[in-house]
């Protein structure tokens, strides 16, 4: 795994600190015409539970869909980095959610504030062109309070945000957890959101349910923000349906609904699933559920073209019963419900010169490939998420062009009429919104670092499965007619195991390896060329790697 520790080094090295600026404000009767945005994204969500949230569906009829949106790395904390950038995770230096090394930090906050990621964020861009930012929500991994002398102090104040109002860690509980505010001096502090008890109306608790509670806070920066001449820029990052590490109340489902969309005891059919009965979801809509991983060992590929088994690297034990499995994908689709909410309440309050964007951070898997349940795959289930888009001139429709989450800063900054920095690595898909067959992207690139997780930490918990730190760091390239990952299976970063796994999507899932088979042929040839070209590349070739 030597390789990718060294291209991030590499890559921080050349771009840290030697980022050029965006574009200077545009003129003031510009500043006046250009349009608001709301960001909506969701937390390890699967693309089966849109079809269960009722706006979701609504919005995708009226706006532009994007079926071929993908994540750059999924895994929370390098996805959500990679998006506030623009830039791939060997670019920014956040390759993991936990720094592993607290004086070299390969992940987590530490990591993206140390190598200088703050600055290079797109709400920077946006804000210095005049509009105002805000944040609501999760924003990534270890962005906590500390204990300071025996006091609680509040995370930093987090560049290029003129509203900072952050849910720490306590939010995937759903209840008992602090939030940020700025005051008057521009300071962050603290704000506690106690547990409710409960005894109390289940209104009464579901108005401090995470998810609520971000909501009113949106509704309220829409309505303080709307009237004003300059415009704003909204992100709404919710917790759901990421799973609980705590249970907030006694007997809490591991992904935990607010309480007006709960089973009722004894009914596992029950409660609100929105546009679904409950009880007709199955484990049939989970896509790939049940194929064997017998079949989809890596394979080496030899210098004389000879090939030959790899070990399998998916050696967990399966421990995820069906039932398990059907009890978490019905609670995830609860969960998902209050989400849907909070799309509507925000549709309703904002103005016709504003668009709304809703997006996940990364899909998950939740039986399939054999892996229990999580994410940090490069498979479908965990790679793809839903990207649906409303506003001014968007054009209604379904486009096929390809999408990754590194795209979303340089089209937000065009939609704002702000030149992107050279140093994004993302395309600007902006133009599709209004022409839906406008030529876009072709490929998509994902990237994943292997690190050992600790007991306690995000994604060891139940509802991941525990299974995040079998994953091997790979590198992975994926057109129409498949998807074509690197891994590399030395997990000691001292050197490099290279394996291949090459999927056709003659199924929509990756049903069988191979790569054996089908590696020398033409198109499978142009994507190991790509992933070669991809491994550390610069801004400017990642960009052209797309097309």
């Amino acid at each position: 795994m030597a390789a990718i520790l060294g291209t991030a080094v590499l890559a921080l090295a050349t771009f840290v600190g030697a980022a050029p600026t965006a574009g200077s404000a545009p003129p003031d009767d510009e500043t006046e015409a250009r349009p608001n945005i709301v960001f909506i994204l969701m937390d390890d969500f699967s693309t089966e539970l849109l079809e269960t949230m009722p706006t979701a569906q609504q919005m995708k009829a009226e706006g532009a869909s994007y079926d071929n949106s993908f994540v750059i790395d999924s895994l929370c904390c390098p996805s959500r980095a990679a998006l506030l950038t623009g830039q791939a995770p060997h670019q920014t230096g956040v390759l993991t959610n936990t720094p592993n090394d607290p004086d070299n930090p390969i992940g987590g906050y530490e990591a993206f504030e140390q190598y200088g990621n703050t600055a290079k964020q797109f709400s920077v861009t946006l804000q210095d062109s005049g509009y105002t930012t805000g944040f609501i929500g999760k924003f990534m991994n270890r962005y906590e309070a500390k204990t300071v002398d025996g006091e609680l102090v509040a995370p930093p104040k987090v560049q290029g945000w003129s509203d900072w109002e952050a849910i720490l860690g306590g939010g995937y509980n759903g209840w008992g957890y602090k939030s940020t505010y700025l005051d008057d001096n521009g300071d962050v502090q603290l704000r506690n959101h106690p547990k409710p008890a409960l005894t109390q109306p289940v209104e009464a608790r579901d108005q401090r349910y995470a998810t609520n509670v971000a909501a009113d806070k949106a509704i309220d920066f829409i309505e303080r923000h709307d009237d004003e001449d300059a415009p704003y820029f909204l992100e709404i990052a919710t917790y759901g349906p990421h799973s609980q590490l705590q249970a907030a109340y006694p007997d809490s489902p591991q992904f935990p609904s607010a309480f007006a969309d709960r089973a009722p005891a004894g009914d596992p059919t029950g409660g609100n699933c929105g546009l679904a009965a409950c009880g007709d979801l199955t484990l049939d809509d989970l896509v790939g559920y049940g194929d064997d991983r017998t079949d989809n060992a890596p394979t080496y590929l030899h210098r004389d073209g000879r090939t030959s088994p790899a070990p399998a690297w998916r050696t967990n034990e399966v421990s995820l019963t069906d039932d398990q499995a059907l009890t978490r994908y019905r609670d995830r689709a609860r969960m998902v419900q209050s989400i849907d909410r909070l799309i509507a309440r925000v549709r309703a309050a904002v103005g016709p010169n504003t668009y709304v964007f809703l997006t996940a951070d990364n899909g998950f898997h939740l039986g399939q490939h054999q892996l229990n349940g999580g994410k940090g795959t490069p498979y479908d289930s965990d790679s793809r998420v839903p990207l649906v888009v409303v506003g001014p001139d968007v054009q209604p429709g379904a486009r096929n062009q390809f999408v990754n989450n590194i795209d979303l800063a340089p089209t937000f900054e065009a939609l704002a009429g702000v030149e992107s920095p050279a140093f994004r690595a993302g395309n600007s898909f902006a133009g599709s919104l209004s022409a839906p067959k406008v030529a876009g992207g072709r490929y998509a690139f994902f990237e994943h670092t292997y690190a050992k997780t600790q007991p306690g930490e995000v994604d060891t918990d139940q509802g991941s499965g525990g299974t995040i730190d079998i994953i091997p760091s790979f590198i992975a390239v994926r057109s129409a007619r498949g998807l074509l990952v690197r891994f590399d299976l030395d997990n000691a970063w001292t050197s490099t195991d290279h394996a291949w796994e090459l999927y056709r999507y003659d199924v929509p899932w990756e049903d069988r390896n191979v790569f054996a088979e089908d590696h020398a042929e033409p198109w499978v040839q142009d994507l190991k060329r790509r992933i070669e070209r991809f491994d550390g590349c610069r801004p400017a070739v990642c960009r052209s790697l797309s097309r």
